[in-house]
């Protein structure tokens, strides 16, 4: 059972929302993985570079300190010092001079000449004895590291957010699915289904997204049962009542004149038109209906209308205009809404004509906010205690078979406002 889209009504403060893109359950979630990836790099890259430093930094210290261990038993024993220790070399870094002729030992990294040098001093007589070892060689070895690490957070990264993408894309892709088919179901779709093969294959997994989907399945089937069996319902009551109301039409008529006979008269005829409402709604609601289509002058059509409304209904045509539409089906819309006018709101009735559009307008209080926010209901009425509600609900049902949109509105100088567009044939 599906059913179209022939009712606009409109609704006041009603905003597209905005930034939706940025607001998405994708973007928010490869974010999160794009900083916790970056994160995650950047921790594991300073544990790493500070470790490998300190080992590297640790080897060429010791091995300073043992040659200086050398040069001083050389220094003392007043042999030659090695090539690459010497007594206040003028290299030597001041901090470090200074802590050797402060009677203490220590070992630090500078640069001479543009290289990096490991240093180790000693005191020696009040001056500094001190050692240098090549330390370009280590230097270089921490900077390839550091490009490496780089490198492969950068490669990480990259690899963690495509496949984090896609797996989120896979998720986001679902749920989206099982959002439009929420939505077409509440615009009365109700053959729509997910049918996510998770819920069918017992050998897969049903997942959370998996759940929502087989849980909007089974509302929707329920509710389509539900409908369907009310529908039978009301097109079986309403065929049923129509042969015992022909008889009681039938012997209505025998009565002799009088007031009594007047009034059972037209309860009578109330009820048999209801009962013809009836069985008009279950027909449009089971979709089985089909267009008689023809050319119809709109302007001639309205004045048809207007004329069998009776007197009190103005007929404007500001443009007029040829369509190809079913006569029947048009008269019975524009019949009810001029009809539900006279009944519920105050002259004088307007029926415009402007195009393919068909405006019926009264000036009495205007349509209840219920209507125009959600279309007319069935069997709810206000302002009046005649009628059952179903003159504009058929309306609706017939403008949909049209293929015609009916939009319910108030005036802002009061009175109700129901529009009718019909489809224009192209070329």
């Amino acid at each position: 059972m599906k059913s179209g889209g022939g009712l606009v009504t409109r609704a006041p403060g009603r905003r597209p929302g905005l930034r939706r893109r940025a607001a998405s359950l994708t973007w928010k979630a490869l974010a999160f993985i794009t900083v916790m990836c970056c994160g995650l790099a950047a921790l594991l890259g300073a544990l790493v570079h500070v470790s490998v430093t300190n080992q590297t930094v640790s080897d060429a210290r010791s091995r300073a300190l043992g040659r200086l261990e050398s040069a001083t038993r050389a220094y003392e024993a007043g042999n030659r010092l090695p090539p690459d220790a010497e007594v206040d070399p003028p290299g030597l870094p001041r901090s470090l001079r200074a802590l050797a002729e402060s009677g203490r030992r220590g070992t630090m990294v500078g640069v001479v000449d543009g290289h990096p040098t490991m240093w180790a001093a000693t005191p020696a007589d009040g001056r500094a004895l001190a050692v240098r070892l090549d330390y370009a060689q280590s230097a270089t070895t921490i900077e390839a590291l550091d490009r490496a690490i780089l490198g492969s957070s950068a490669l990480a990264i990259g690899v963690t957010l495509t496949l984090g993408a896609l797996g989120v894309t896979r998720v986001t892709r679902r749920l989206r699915t099982t959002s439009q088919v929420a939505r077409r179901i509440s615009a009365g779709d109700l053959d729509a289904r997910v049918d996510d093969p998770r819920t069918t294959d017992p050998a897969r997994y049903r997942d959370e997204v998996a759940a929502v989907a087989a849980a909007l399945d089974t509302m929707a089937s329920t509710l389509q049962r539900k409908l369907l069996s009310e529908q039978r319902f009301t097109a079986d009551v309403a065929h049923e009542l129509r042969t015992p109301l022909t008889g009681l039409h039938a012997a209505a008529e025998l009565l002799p004149p009088g007031r009594p006979t007047e009034l059972v008269r037209d309860r009578v005829a109330a009820l048999r038109t209801l009962t013809e409402d009836l069985l008009e709604i279950s027909r449009l609601e089971t979709g089985s209906e089909r267009l008689d289509l023809e050319d119809v002058r709109l302007g001639v059509l309205a004045e048809r209308v207007a004329a069998h409304a009776g007197a009190g209904t103005e007929v404007r045509v500001v443009e007029d205009s040829c369509v190809e539409t079913d006569r029947r089906r048009l008269e019975r819309v524009l019949g009810n809404l001029v009809a539900n006018a006279h009944r519920h709101g105050a002259p004088p009735v307007v029926l415009t004509v402007d195009g393919p559009v068909v405006t019926v307008r009264d000036h009495g209080d205007g349509f209840p906010e219920y209507l125009v926010a959600d279309g007319p209901q069935r069997f709810r009425t206000e302002g009046s205690t005649k009628g059952h509600g179903l003159g504009l609900t058929i309306a609706v049902g017939q403008a949909e078979v049209l293929g015609a949109e009916l939009e319910f509105s108030n005036a802002s100088d009061g009175g109700a406002r129901a529009a009718l567009r019909l489809p224009v044939r192209e070329g």
